[in-house]
């Protein structure tokens, strides 16, 4: 019997096949056999629904789905469940790196399948031809659109060093391509100087690399003399607090970067020393920004090093911690509190901008997709005039 007490949560609506009966009459009639001493409810019915459910259900779907129900039930909106079928790809996302072919899709209805929406630079696919806009319709055969996005993109994934044979369809006609799956490094920092001499930093994540490709890329701005650095991290859903403090002790001067408190009290801080650079900045945010991406924001604006433009952030005070379980699933489960430099949780509060500039939603999905232009983009160019007109 499988007794995974997860497992039961799942189970009670099916508990005898929705008769009445009741523990204490099957238990008298001698139907089931006594539950020990120190059994839990949650135990009990798994005798029962193990004794007496009428199919034979997917034992792993039914403990995964009873999982991440319990994780959900406790009501913080910040832990989740990782299933063992998932775990690879949630420590391939940590890393920025996966083995794929490099393509960021989205549904398409017109034609049915999915859009390419990115090309990852000196992917698989770019090598192989993929364009932007392209909509994948088949891989291996089968359809996409009746594989679905789950499918389609499980179906495009493999070993390394296998292919994969794909059909696009581009401009209503249909090419093929066979494309080597290798493992493809996800930028985590691009740099750009626009028309107005300024550098823009778009920092997608805090996950590995993200110091140091930051670094590298202020860096290279500074080296082409801008007049100053934005960083974006609208739609940044944070990541490690090892590479958030890396790259604000690079950037501020001496003092508090960052200060946590864990589940059993106790309390960290970590500091700068007194190595920083000098050059005018602003942060764009938006109600994407999570986590690391508002303690980075909050940091500059603390220091009164960066002005922050955008939106209000959504307000993630907590971190998570990711605990393996025995059959190779995880919960990622908050165990502690994240303050700025200053001491104040963002907690349901977020980030105020010094210059909000709101976006309609036309915008902000487009801003998403990569679909405007750093020249229009009205937050880009808030921050810009602000910056020039700051003393």
């Amino acid at each position: 019997m499988v007794n995974k007490f997860v497992k039961v949560l799942t189970y009670v609506a099916a508990v005898l096949l929705g008769s009445t009966l009741t523990m204490a009459y099957l238990l008298n009639r001698g139907i089931l056999g006594a539950p020990a001493a120190d059994s839990s409810k949650l135990d009990q019915l798994a005798a029962v629904i193990d004794e007496f459910f009428i199919e034979e259900p997917d034992m792993t779907a039914l403990e995964d789905a009873a999982a991440s129900a319990m994780v959900t039930a406790t009501g913080d909106r910040w832990s989740y469940y990782i299933s063992a079928a998932d775990y690879a790809s949630y420590v391939e996302q940590s890393q920025n790196a996966y083995v794929g072919i490099g393509i960021t899709i989205t549904a398409n209805e017109e034609p049915a399948g999915f859009a390419v929406v990115e090309v990852t630079p000196g992917s698989p696919a770019e090598e192989a031809g993929l364009q932007v806009h392209d909509v994948l319709v088949e891989v291996e055969g089968q359809n996409c659109a009746e594989l679905g996005q789950d499918g389609t993109r499980n179906l495009v994934r493999g070993e390394e060093g296998t292919t994969v044979e794909l059909v696009v369809n581009r401009d209503g006609q249909e090419l093929a391509f066979t494309v080597e799956r290798r493992q493809v490094q996800v930028p985590v920092a691009t740099a750009t100087v626009l028309d107005s001499g300024y550098g823009l930093i778009t920092i997608a994540n805090f996950e590995a690399r993200c110091a140091d490709e930051t670094i590298a890329a202020i860096d290279a701005l500074m080296a082409q003399g801008v007049e100053g650095i934005i960083f974006d991290v609208r739609f940044n859903p944070g990541g490690y607090k090892s590479e958030l403090v890396e790259l604000l002790d690079y950037i501020l001067p001496e003092g508090p970067l960052f200060r946590s408190e864990t589940y059993d009290g106790k309390t960290e801080v970590d500091n700068s020393d007194a190595d920083h650079i000098e050059i005018p900045m602003a942060v764009l945010v938006n109600g994407d920004s999570y986590s690391a991406a508002e303690f980075f924001a909050a940091a500059l604006q603390e220091y009164d090093y960066a002005l922050v433009v955008g939106q209000q952030t959504c307000g993630k005070g907590y971190f998570q911690n990711t605990i393996r379980l025995s059959d190779g699933s995880a919960v990622a489960l908050s165990t502690g509190k994240y303050y700025t430099p200053n001491g104040v949780s963002l907690a349901g509060v977020g980030i105020t901008p010094d210059l909000p500039v709101e976006v309609d939603e036309d915008t902000y999905a487009a801003i998403y997709y990569g679909e405007v232009d750093p020249e229009e983009d009205p937050q880009i160019q808030a921050a810009i005039s602000a910056l020039a007109e700051s003393p």
